[in-house]
């Protein structure tokens, strides 16, 4: 029998999809020329891998549109692909623009998943979850066939995790996915490992891992390799692992590594931890949780929505 890419269950959904999903900001990263990216989503798509990570803001639309490009080569190609993208407005009226704007990129009549994306500050949740916030436009595009399913990502604190968890059980919403950051040196600091991932496996919710090497800085450690840190989040009890691949070879190594993938033992994950646990032990090699540097929406809160306008109103300017 040929060897093939792992497929796992996306929580309670049923559906089936990769154990490793293409993410989309560095597959849209300016040094790819269009040509280059294309033949990486294609090829990722033709080798197995049938989760493709977006969001609308990467790189101002261009990985949206180069996937769209891509899909729209072989209708075999949407049909293996689960297309998930995020969107950043917390508003109804801006979400819903969002939305539209993806679906038309994408070039697709649906998603297959839509997420609220870097919810990384308790008030996003406050806002999502406003009489005419984000989730109103959510559940109008669901009406509307526009989507499949709904979830959220954040990758700052594991408490406005557990607080967006909270929330939505007070305002009946269900989610079918959330993603978060899971990697070798998450569980000695503000682990969403420890404290989320445990949630969301009892509410049988898809969980979708990311930022297995922290953009790379993990390895300036010099405590784990790259395939160390892609064995070790694959091996944690998750849907998927969004991974950044922006080149041939990258790609090669994240296929090599989800073909019939065997978990590591017990022992073996203990190992990596104890490997990483000096390191680990403040956020060093976490940026993401420990500076600004990686949330987009601080650096452009005009894609959240309405915010700057309410409170110059509050404040009576």
């Amino acid at each position: 029998m040929a060897e093939t890419i792992s497929f796992r269950t996306l929580g309670s959904t049923g559906e089936r999809v990769s154990c490793i999903g293409l993410g989309g900001s560095h597959v849209g990263d300016s040094k790819l020329s269009d040509r280059e990216a294309k033949n990486i989503i294609r090829t990722a798509i033709e080798s197995g891998i049938t989760f493709l990570d977006n969001s609308w803001d990467y790189h101002k639309g261009r990985s949206e549109e180069l996937v769209g490009s891509v899909l729209k080569e072989n209708p075999a190609y949407r049909e293996r692909a689960f297309v998930m993208t995020k969107i950043d407005g917390r508003t109804e009226k801006e979400a819903e623009k969002q939305i539209n704007q993806s679906l038309k990129r994408l070039g697709v009549d649906y998603l297959d998943l839509l997420q609220h994306h870097e919810v990384i500050r308790f008030d996003d949740v406050d806002r999502i979850f406003e009489e005419d916030g984000a989730t109103a436009a959510f559940d109008k595009a669901k009406e509307d066939g526009k989507i499949r399913y709904t979830g959220f990502t954040g990758h700052k604190d594991p408490h406005i995790h557990l607080y967006m968890l909270e929330q939505a059980d007070r305002h009946d919403v269900h989610f079918d996915a959330v993603q978060m950051p899971l990697n070798v040196m998450d569980c000695h600091f503000r682990s969403f490992e420890k404290l989320v991932l445990p949630e969301l496996l009892r509410r049988k919710i898809g969980v979708l891992g990311m930022k297995s090497m922290a953009y790379g800085v993990i390895l300036k450690s010099n405590t784990v390799t790259a395939e160390e840190c892609l064995r070790y989040t694959l091996s944690l009890p998750i849907s998927v692992l969004i991974t950044g691949i922006d080149s041939e070879k990258i790609l090669d190594q994240a296929i090599r590594i989800a073909t019939d993938f065997t978990p590591l033992s017990p022992e073996e994950m203990e190992a990596l931890r104890a490997k990483t646990r000096h390191a680990g032990a403040h956020g060093e090699f976490e940026l993401f949780k420990t500076s600004s540097r990686f949330d987009a929406t601080a650096e452009n809160p005009e894609w959240l929505g309405e915010l700057s306008e309410r409170v110059e109103a509050l404040a009576g300017n």
